[in-house]
């Protein structure tokens, strides 16, 4: 690794092993690996990622257990010894599989006898099966699991588990919260690729096997990527990638053929255009013979798409699915498509409606190999907003769901949100699409429809910083994404208990202490910010920090109509926007109605008066006033939870974290009194508890 910095390392510390009993049964095993060869393949050979798996085993027990393992040529016949077996033939080359086939990194792990004692076995299907089977081990080595507990058959739940970077080649990232990007630098994709290499181990460790390398929005050096003068150097990436079982995706512009092609016209229907993206695909894969594919951003937000010559998002991805068709390659198209140049006196248009009404009237048009990308919500990552009604309505296309990783709206990793459990929230959400198992896990991992292809994408929140993330605890929500991922039916605690057991070890304060902190962060973030559902109320363009009125009177459709007597969007059929109508009964009936609608969205759902009484029996202007108070005590407890820990903690990490929360503490009692001061000053309510609003 580039740095042997705490920090750097994050969740693979591969800290030596306390357990002296525990140490000396894994040093056993591990002393010697049986490597059985692939029938598939002659004597000697192994694949890049099988090369990996060694490369990573090795080093694990070197750290963990002061052993470095002898890799055996045949199987002894007694004694302690770790046996990697390949199932079956599936073959050994570079693209023998792609990551998202149904089953692919599937892996089992089993104790066997052996003469007078036991044996470790790691059997799999793949090489990506045996480079995460290595990876489980060495994350139950580091968390002093009893080899019982290591026991397991695993297969992803998801078949695509990918990263979105938004990384632009002049080395800056939208919505970056922790440095420079690790990819680019002046406009060239960096020679070093040490970090990068570095950053595959992680995403590879919790299961990540896709990675879009560039922003959505595609400018104008990263538009040559697809070129013959931009393709070696991301290949030279993607080969850093395929090491560790990751397929790389490029993030295109739609108008490429205007932009770099010399046409003039982009028309998917166009039989020039069609040609030329043919081209592209051919000279991509000469290149990157196992290239993902594309993502892409059109129509939305200025960016060039179909519609500007009268064509729709099916014709646009369906000739770009065409010509990657025959490589094995995907079109992730971004559902992301609103009218973001809206009148700030039109009530009728709503944001939220725009991602169905743009989508749902297109299911079933779009080839095998388009990908929806859906934001989770209807809007755009805020810290509370429903699932978005796409999930569920559109039964014959394929379907992912976007996360955001990075804390746009969620304090930027200068404020500690745990998302985990929100994001375990939307995944378990009952879309009742379909009379048994409608959740929105079973739609986008392809059961619920029988899609093809699925699964998870999600913006990245890492940089150049010394801890990859900016605060040392948002590594959490990188780590908990991939782990979520494999498989949604984790628990967000046992994902927290993980991560911070591999980041700091098993000291048992240490551990409790900071799971609590992850466990309560989300709560404590959206209980001194935007309240109960409304979203937004953050400083324009920046996004952190409160501005109640900031995006109130502007083009981006993200109001909360807040007047005298009260606040809330009404979205409901008999009386407002009608988004309420999306949903699949009974969920439209529980939202229509303010005495039905889950509390948590009731502004987001109506515009309710200030004395409205919510399930608690608080009125909405007294909610307003307590969760703003509270969350600011909540803030401060943070900090001083984080405190106790002084001297168990390396002081490295203490003091940056200490930084972070003494921030968030800060700033909280700034969203405290300026939220609090707008609705009193609105409203003329007073607080019950006579507490100071200024």
């Amino acid at each position: 690794m580039e740095s042997e910095s705490a920090l750097y390392k994050a969740w693979l510390q591969y800290s030596e092993l306390r357990d002296g009993d525990l140490r000396r049964v894994y040093a056993e095993w591990f002393g010697r690996v049986y490597l059985e060869a692939d029938p598939g393949t002659g004597p000697g050979q192994r694949s890049a990622v099988l090369e990996t798996a060694v490369r990573e085993l090795r080093h694990g027990a070197g750290k963990m257990l002061g052993v470095d393992p002898v890799v055996l040529i045949g199987e002894p016949d007694e004694g302690p010894c770790l046996v990697i077996r390949r199932r079956r033939g599936t073959g050994t080359g570079e693209t023998a599989s792609r990551p998202w086939e149904k089953g692919e990194g599937a892996f089992s792990v089993s104790l066997r006898p052996s003469g007078s004692g036991r044996r470790l076995e790691l059997s799999a299907d793949s090489d990506r099966g045996v480079l995460y089977g290595v990876f489980h081990l060495l994350r139950g080595i580091a968390m002093e699991r009893t080899p019982e507990a290591l026991e397991t058959e695993a297969s992803p739940v998801n078949r695509l588990r990918m990263i979105n970077q938004w990384d632009n080649a002049d080395g800056s990232i939208e919505r970056g919260y922790a440095g420079k990007s690790i990819f680019y630098r002046d406009g060239n994709i960096v020679r070093d690729v040490a970090r990068i290499r570095d950053y595959a181990r992680l995403l590879a460790s919790v299961g990540i096997n896709a990675i879009s390398i560039n922003n959505v929005n595609v400018h104008e050096q990263e538009t040559r990527f697809i070129a013959e003068e931009g393709l070696p150097d991301v290949a030279r990436v993607a080969a850093v990638f395929r090491e560790y079982g990751i397929a790389l995706f490029l993030s295109i512009n739609f108008a490429s053929p205007l932009a770099i092609g010399g046409l003039n016209t982009a028309d998917p229907l166009d039989a020039g255009v069609r040609n030329w993206w043919t081209e592209t695909a051919r000279r991509i894969y000469r290149h990157i013979p196992d290239f993902g594919g594309f993502v892409v951003k059109a129509d939305s937000e200025h960016r060039p798409g179909p519609f500007a010559y009268g064509r729709d998002h099916a014709d646009g991805a369906n000739m770009l699915a065409e010509a990657l068709e025959p490589y094995g390659g995907l079109v992730i198209w971004r559902c992301f498509v609103y009218n973001c140049m809206q009148d700030w006196r039109d009530r009728s248009t709503d944001r939220a409606r725009a991602a169905y009404d743009h989508f749902k009237p297109l299911d079933g048009r779009f080839r095998d190999n388009v990908l929806m990308q859906i934001k989770n919500g209807p809007m755009d990552f805020q810290v509370r907003e429903p699932v978005s009604p796409l999930f569920g309505a559109m039964r014959q296309t394929n379907q992912v769901i976007e996360f955001q990783i990075t804390q746009e709206y969620t304090g930027q990793q200068r404020h500690l949100c745990y998302l985990i459990p929100q994001w375990k929230q939307v995944l378990d959400f009952e879309t009742h699409a379909v009379p048994d198992g409608g959740e929105v896990k079973r739609i986008v991992e392809g059961s619920g429809f029988g899609m093809k292809y699925s699964g998870v994408a999600a913006v990245s929140n890492t940089g150049d910083d010394a801890c990859w993330t900016g605060h040392p605890l948002a590594q959490a929500n990188l780590y908990g994404y991939g782990r979520l991922t494999w498989d949604p039916d984790l628990s967000a605690e046992e994902i927290a208990q993980e991560w911070v057991g591999q980041t700091f070890g098993n000291d048992r304060e240490v551990a409790e202490t900071v799971t609590r902190m992850l466990m309560s962060s989300w709560p404590i973030y959206e209980s001194y910010t935007a309240p109960l559902g409304v979203g937004w109320m953050v400083v324009p363009h920046t996004h952190y920090g409160p501005d109640v009125d900031g995006y109130e009177y502007s083009r981006w459709g993200t109001y909360h109509f807040a007047d005298r007597d009260g606040i809330g969007v009404d979205r409901t059929v008999a009386t407002g926007t009608g988004y309420t109508a999306q949903y699949f009964s009974p969920n439209r009936d529980i939202y229509e109605s303010p005495g039905t609608c889950p509390d948590e969205l009731l502004l987001f759902f109506h515009h309710v008066p200030y004395g409205h009484r919510l399930r608690s029996g608080k009125t909405v202007i007294q909610h307003i006033y307590d969760t703003h108070f509270e969350g600011a005590e909540a803030a401060e407890d943070l900090r001083g939870k984080w405190t106790s820990l002084e001297g168990k903690v390396d002081s490295e990490r203490y003091a940056l974290v200490a930084e972070r929360l003494a921030e968030q503490a800060e700033h909280a009692r700034h969203w405290r009194d300026v939220i609090n001061t707008y609705f009193y000053r609105k409203s003329g309510v007073p607080d019950e508890r006579g507490r100071r609003i200024y």
